[in-house]
């Protein structure tokens, strides 16, 4: 079937297009993110009013389980023979460079797995390992990703490896608790880069070791985000259809750019752009567009919060609670419309909901606070080790995940951490300097004074005082100027999404 350019652009053809596009893609192993393609290029060409299930694939029409199409995944079996097996693996998995000390690593391996895993496990003669075949590649690391399993139970298994210059490979851990897996897969962390043969089968895998994740967020965190916003706009609008849940305000202290806005039942944030900032805030919209897209080309060290951008967001009036969508209109009528039984959203970030850290504080005991204010640190000094500096760096912009960590989620006023110029509060110079109400002294646009963070950050003084046990260089211009040398000079600092039991943190 043929067409002309001026049929193409006649959306009344394009039923025929899809139709025809189908057959296309059923011979296919990657056919899901063929759908995906499709969708792109038709909002390429139309208006996102012109979005139809008719025309597009707003709903998938591949089958839900598909029969194997390639063998991705070998199985190993121990047999009582722990250390026969471990060196099995790693005589599969080679590489151009060799294993710096292979009879090391496969002892130390094996020791960690006896201490992960019950003891009758491990005696268990069903005991399996199956591992997806290709690598998995972040950063500097390489990862062998599976599972361990008997007849009647599993776990997941993941693999780090080093690449130490000079050194060669280094079998860096092994890692069996699901909850640790799950934040190597975490949405604060880059995408992974692996060759997948069959998406959907590995996309499988991963959520039969990794239930609590949905599958948009396993598509995004091997690279396919496009399908990953996909398949996170069903999961969507089959909430809405399937629940009596409506859009309210997010809890937490009100943005000064941002509006957020939630489904108490989706654990997803929707943020939109103020028509009106605070008087406070020196950005404009392209500049907060422009911080919000920076997130997405940077090594977010699992410190910072994936986003989505859609564009053109239709959703039933009937979903909106009144005071959330009078807010919204309130504040973003130029993103914010009402047409008929519709709400139109032209442009918003979708996120992962988190605790506000300010309000979590409030709520937590003694041990939990000192958790939280130790992880809230790390996250800033990890985040300036990746040559972030978040610039507002206030409690309600931090946010706690369900493992306990501590994210930063707020972008409008993030910059690369080479950029800023930490000063030291000059000494006044008389005793009227002193006394001012304004300061004595000149501040530049990008001038970061870090002995204003502490009543900047803790109105609670206990709080203030714990935090300056716990990372009080935070305070000191010498430490930022340090990490900024450091930078320059081309030193990594490699931060690791795992625990790395007897090793040094090189």
């Amino acid at each position: 079937m043929s067409f002309e350019t001026d049929t193409l652009m006649d959306v009344s053809s394009w039923p025929l297009v899809k139709s025809a596009y189908i057959t296309l893609i059923d011979l296919r192993f990657d056919d899901e993110l063929s759908e995906t393609w499709y969708n792109s290029i038709f909002c390429g060409l139309f208006s996102h009013d012109l979005i139809s299930d008719g025309c597009m694939f707003i709903h998938t029409t591949r089958p839900s389980l598909r029969r194997a199409r390639a063998a991705q995944t070998r199985t190993y079996k121990p047999q009582g023979h722990l250390s026969e097996m471990l060196a099995s693996i790693f005589a599969d998995y080679r590489f151009s460079e060799d294993y710096a000390d292979l009879a090391g690593d496969l002892r130390r391996l094996e020791a960690q797995l006896r201490e992960n895993l019950p003891d009758w496990v491990c005696k268990d003669p069903e005991l399996s390992v199956e591992l997806f075949s290709s690598v998995l590649y972040r950063n500097k690391g390489a990862y062998l990703v599976g599972r361990i399993y008997t007849q009647d139970e599993q776990w997941p298994l993941v693999i780090p490896l080093l690449h130490r210059e000079g050194r060669g490979i280094q079998i860096d851990a092994l890692i069996t608790d699901e909850a640790d897996v799950s934040i190597i897969f975490s949405f604060t962390r880059s995408y992974f880069m692996v060759d997948v043969p069959v998406p959907a089968e590995f996309i499988g895998f991963l959520k039969r070791i990794l239930p609590g994740k949905h599958i948009a967020e396993l598509y995004t965190s091997i690279g396919f985000y496009k399908h990953g916003k996909s398949e996170f706009y069903r999961a969507l609008i089959n909430h809405l259809a399937n629940t009596d849940d409506q859009f309210i305000m997010a809890p937490g202290v009100r943005g000064m750019v941002m509006s957020v806005f939630t489904l108490p039942g989706f654990n997803t944030v929707f943020k939109i752009i103020k028509d009106r900032f605070s008087p406070s805030k020196n950005v404009d919209r392209a500049t907060v567009i422009e911080k919000y897209r920076l997130v997405k080309s940077v090594d977010r060290v699992g410190r910072m919060a994936d986003t989505q951008e859609f564009a053109d967001f239709r959703f039933p009036l009937s979903k909106f609670e009144p005071a959330c969508l009078e807010e919204l209109l309130d504040v973003a009528a130029s993103t914010v419309s009402v047409e008929g039984d519709t709400v139109l959203i032209r442009h918003c970030w979708t996120e992962r909901r988190m605790t506000p850290l300010n309000l979590y504080l409030e709520n937590a005991n003694e041990a939990q606070v000192r958790e939280a204010l130790e992880d809230y640190g790390l996250a800033i000094k990890q985040l300036a080790a990746a040559n972030i500096f978040p610039g507002d760096m206030l409690l309600k912009n931090f946010g706690v995940t369900r493992h306990g960590r501590v994210v930063f989620y707020d972008y409008d006023e993030i910059c690369f951490l080479t950029e800023a110029n930490f000063r030291h509060i000059p000494q006044p110079r008389t005793p009227e300097d002193e006394m001012a109400s304004e300061p004595w002294y000149s501040i530049g646009p990008l001038d970061v004074f870090p002995e204003e963070f502490p009543p900047f950050l803790f109105a609670d003084s206990g709080q203030r005082r714990l935090f300056d046990q716990l990372h009080g260089e935070l305070y000191n211009a010498d430490y930022w100027k340090s990490l900024q040398e450091a930078i320059r000079a081309g030193k990594i600092i490699d931060v690791f999404p795992y625990r790395r039991k007897g090793l040094d943190n090189e």
